[in-house]
């Protein structure tokens, strides 16, 4: 997949500062950024070495950043599919239809739902901190079932399904889940026992992740071919929060942070427009998508530094989302 520079790149001074100096206060060799507007790149930045010795590599196009939590989005394409397909009948559905081998118990009253928008209140398979769809909390137990469960539906690992269905039949070459270390790699030294997607070793680069946000803004649209059917990626950026929700609680798709009113909870920019859609990685890498500006902004971070008292995560990716939001506001023209 490919799309082509805009002749008119400007407006971005403010945001490429902002990460140049987001970059430094959190002590990340490396850094990029990527705005795509109407179809085209606007915006494309990159600052520093994948490490911190002198002979590390320069960041570039080819650096491939581990995405960590952003990972989530293609799981939750993945589960979208199944739905599509009709391997799952609705995401209401009890998990322990479609998983057999958990304890039962633990997850009754449990649905695709919950585990979706990190509402099962599991912590872990053993355990559990609140009822389903009372509360909301972030943590992977939810993620590691749904994981289970694409193998389970498709008969085989979520690496391969990704492949197949989605990146090969869009030209993806700059992503995937990496067992071992490659020179294009911003790697952290981690330790991975497998490439198969039940991992967080997710590997892509930054016009790749933006690639994946512009196929959930053009609802699998690329070049004049549906590809993918649009109800799929649609489906992943629907609000599927269970409605009784606190509303001082995020609310999700499938595992995207959406934006519908101001949430005090919520990790999106406050003057980003409702319907606006976001998610974000452990080591600063983050994917917005603003649909009604046409826009999709990746930032890519490889943190590895407990944050300096100094810095507040959660309003740095919020001021990131508001500096693409008043770019947005201000070029706001549709395609031609």
């Amino acid at each position: 997949m490919q799309l082509e520079m805009s002749p008119s790149t400007h407006g971005f001074d403010e945001l490429n500062q902002y990460m140049r100096t987001t970059q430094h206060v959190i002590s990340a060799t490396a850094a990029a950024v990527v705005v795509i507007q109407n179809g085209h790149i606007v915006n494309e930045w990159y600052s520093g070495y994948h490490g911190s010795s002198s002979s590390s590599r320069p960041v570039d196009a080819k650096s491939r950043f581990n995405v960590a939590s952003v990972r989530k989005t293609y799981l939750g394409a993945a589960i979208s599919l199944a739905i599509y397909e009709g391997k799952i009948n609705s995401i209401d559905d009890p998990v322990t239809d479609y998983i057999t081998d958990c304890a039962p118990d633990i997850l009754s009253h449990t649905t695709i739902r919950h585990l979706l928008t990190h509402t099962h209140g599991l912590q872990g398979h053993s355990k559990r901190i609140f009822p389903p769809g009372t509360e909301w909390k972030y943590n992977n137990a939810g993620v590691n079932l749904l994981i289970q469960m694409v193998k389970n539906l498709f008969g085989r690992p979520l690496a391969q399904v990704m492949q197949e269905r989605f990146f090969g039949p869009y030209g993806f070459t700059k992503t995937g889940w990496i067992q071992e270390e490659l020179e294009e790699l911003v790697w952290l030294h981690e330790a991975y026992s497998n490439d198969q997607g039940s991992e967080g070793n997710l590997f892509a680069s930054t016009r790749e992740l933006a690639y994946w946000g512009y196929l959930h803004l053009t609802q699998g649209l690329y070049k004049g071919k549906q590809i993918m059917p649009s109800a799929v990626f649609d489906t992943c950026s629907t609000i599927a929060t269970p409605v009784a929700l606190d509303p001082a609680m995020p609310r999700n798709g499938f595992f995207w942070w959406v934006q519908d009113a101001p949430r005090p909870l919520s990790e999106l920019g406050t003057q980003l427009p409702e319907g606006s859609y976001q998610s974000l990685g452990l080591y600063g890498n983050a994917i917005l998508v603003i649909p009604v500006y046409q826009i999709v902004a990746v930032r890519m971070l490889n943190q590895t530094e407990p944050n300096p008292p100094t810095y507040d995560y959660i309003q740095g990716i919020q001021t990131f989302g508001n500096l693409v939001g008043q770019y947005g506001a201000a070029n706001n023209q549709k395609p031609s």
